[in-house]
């Protein structure tokens, strides 16, 4: 059909007029700049009047190798030597001024909540220690890694007493890591690097290849064993943990009495990761969880930031639900 000049075709029927090609270039779609716009007079956007944000303040922690050691308390060698801890010449003013460094520190950050000197010892530093023995077989050189150090615990006073290990702090949030990094300083612990990042994005940091084809610096499957306390589920752990592990190291992480629930409830994680349950350690305080690596884990895991923590691996939702109602009660 054939549409005439006033709009209509021959059969009556209106039609719609085609539209006029625009000037210029099929592609110049740049709008004409047009005339200024006068000043708005109303509500201005609220992002155009927000000043800029202050520099982040300094922590002002104190002068950290100026404080007084906390002493050792009367009975924590004798608990010490139950455990088969026998302490090297040193060690015990290093704890000490650590755990003062600690204590100091808490003031400004929220790093603990054993304010007591004498608990200190035996929740922190003890709890610390009970990891010796399953690290005690590890050649000189060995690489060892504290997920989630927080104020470096357990990994400051296992370095303490391990000086043939190199450990690795790995903490996330940046106030706890300048703390850290100030206190591996005065205590002068060259055996001691720390790590701010998430495990999240650590567990997938392979480092950079050089030319030679192998990688240097890097996470994922670099250490000889890991290390965890008090952090979380043992599905999120294992997550968060196994990934940095070479195959055929290890996970130890410090748990309660009740890993066993944790361990039924980690099962499918564990399979996913490649990893197996080695052994529970029984300790004065609580108990330590050992994870083997068999082979190395899926390259998707772990996975997004957060994630591990807010959907346990392998955790059924209503699962998750009946551990959120048991932590609550």
């Amino acid at each position: 059909m054939v549409a005439d000049a006033r709009g209509t075709n021959d059969a009556g029927m209106k039609t719609r007029p085609r539209p006029r090609p625009k000037k210029g270039p099929p592609y110049d779609r740049t709008p004409s700049p047009g005339p200024a716009k006068p000043p708005s007079r109303g509500r201005t956007s609220a992002r155009k009047s927000e000043p800029a944000l202050p520099a982040r303040e300094p922590i002002g922690l104190p002068d950290l190798a100026s404080l007084v050691p906390v002493g050792v308390p009367a009975g924590v060698p004798e608990m010490a030597a139950q455990m088969g801890i026998e302490f090297d010449r040193g060690d015990t003013d290093q704890l000490g001024r650590y755990l003062a460094m600690l204590l100091a520190a808490n003031e400004v950050l929220n790093l603990t909540s054993v304010t007591d000197p004498v608990e200190a010892w035996r929740r922190h530093v003890l709890d610390s220690l009970t990891l010796l023995q399953a690290l005690a077989d590890l050649p000189d050189g060995s690489r060892v890694i504290d997920v989630g150090s927080g104020g470096g615990l357990p990994g400051i006073p296992l370095a303490v007493c391990m000086p043939g290990l190199a450990f690795t702090l790995l903490e996330a949030t940046g106030k706890k890591a300048a703390f850290l990094r100030a206190t591996v300083g005065a205590l002068g612990l060259g055996n001691v690097t720390v790590a701010e990042a998430r495990a999240e994005t650590a567990g997938h940091d392979r480092g950079v290849r050089g030319p030679s084809g192998g990688r240097t610096g890097g996470h994922r499957e670099v250490y000889d064993a890991v290390v965890a306390r008090a952090v979380g589920r043992l599905a999120t752990l294992a997550e968060l943990t196994v990934p940095l592990v070479k195959v055929g190291g290890r996970v130890l992480l410090i748990k309660g009495e009740r890993s066993d629930e944790e361990l039924h409830e980690a099962a499918r994680a564990l399979h996913l990761l490649k990893a197996v349950h080695a052994g529970t350690i029984g300790t004065p305080s609580g108990r330590i969880v050992v994870l083997a690596k068999q082979s190395a884990a899926p390259r998707d895991y772990p996975r997004r930031d957060g994630e591990p923590k807010r959907a346990p691996l392998g955790v059924a939702r209503d699962e998750r639900a009946a551990g959120k109602r048991i932590k609550r009660a």
